[in-house]
Parts: structure tokens; C-alpha cells; sequence
């Protein structure tokens, strides 16, 4: 597999694990809690393992490698607030700190962008790193709230789905950046 297509396949990985967890994250009265759980769990899993992939596609060190790492990382922390038998605050401690260090990998990559030829593929690569991190920061925010003991209505949802947009969008730029 070229750095191309492994870069494109973990783009719609880690694509299709933002949407998967926001749906996860999305209170579904006819889905039973232990499955949006799950859901949110694989999709975390599925965005490490995409943004692991996509650093891996690229041979020399740029902010855009360490933002992706930095990502896969983030994701990690997400998961290890979701398996492993900590208290509750500890748990949601750990998916503050995840959701954070995603919403600074993404800054790295995002400032990568800035420095690039500036091209519709550029454009929306900014967009789709914007909204990742956007998202990202809702959804730490909504953690934030919650552990203080404060009502976060819908922000972590409306993160989750923002950050699943950007996710897309980066898949696309990718994609067609692939294809040229």
C-alpha cells in the first residue's frame, strides 16, 4: 500500500469513527445505553487508528504527523476513560484531556495548512480541520461542565456530530488529493 492510499484509508477510518461516536454520543431513546457505548467506544478506536495511520503515511516530520499522533493519542485517552473501571470523575477527567489533545493535534495540522500553496484542496482542508477542532472543544467543554456539576445540555452532541463534519470533509480532501 502507497503513503497515498494508506493516508486516504485512514482518513475515512478515522471518518467513520467520528460518526460512529458521535452517534454514540447522541442520546437515542430506542438504543440502549450499553450500545451507544459501544458505539462511541469503536468509534474512538477507529479514529486512533486512522489518524495513527494517516502519521504513519507521511515520512518526514511536520506539525501535520505530530497533529494526527497527537490525535490517535487523544483518542486513546478518550478510550481509556471508556474501558478501563475508574470513578466517574476520573472517566470524564480522561475524555476532557482526550477531547483536548484531538483539538490540538488538529491545531497543528491546521497550522500545517496555513503554510501550504493556497488551493480549493487547501481551503477545505482548513475547513475540515476547523471544524474538527471546534468540535473537539465543544465536547471538552460539555466534560468541563458536567464535573463541575453544571448543566452542558446538547453541547457535547452538537460537538460530536461538528467534529464528525470536519472528519468528513478532511476524507474528501484527502481523497481527491489522492486522485491528482
Amino acid at each position: 500500500m502507497s503513503n497515498e492510499q494508506k493516508a486516504t484509508f485512514g482518513a475515512w477510518v478515522a471518518a467513520i469513527g467520528t460518526v460512529l461516536a458521535a452517534i454514540g454520543s447522541t442520546p437515542i431513546k430506542s438504543i440502549p445505553e450499553n450500545t451507544l457505548r459501544s458505539f462511541n467506544l469503536v468509534g474512538n478506536e477507529m479514529q486512533a487508528t486512522g489518524n495513527a495511520l494517516e502519521a504513519d503515511a507521511i515520512e518526514e516530520f511536520s506539525l501535520t504527523k505530530a497533529g494526527n499522533e497527537i490525535q490517535a493519542i487523544g483518542n486513546v485517552t478518550v478510550i481509556a476513560g471508556i474501558v478501563i473501571d475508574f470513578n466517574d470523575n476520573i472517566k470524564q477527567e480522561l475524555n476532557i484531556k482526550g477531547n483536548l489533545l484531538q483539538a490540538l493535534g488538529g491545531s497543528a495540522a491546521l497550522y500545517d495548512s496555513f503554510n501550504e500553496e493556497h488551493s480549493m484542496e487547501v481551503l477545505y482542508s482548513i475547513y475540515g480541520n476547523l471544524l474538527q477542532i471546534i468540535g473537539n472543544s465543544l465536547q471538552a467543554i460539555s466534560g468541563i461542565l458536567e464535573i463541575n456539576d453544571r448543566d452542558s445540555g446538547n453541547i457535547n452532541v452538537v460537538g460530536s456530530w461538528i467534529q464528525a463534519i470536519g472528519s468528513i470533509i478532511s476524507a474528501l480532501v484527502q481523497t481527491k488529493e489522492s486522485s491528482d
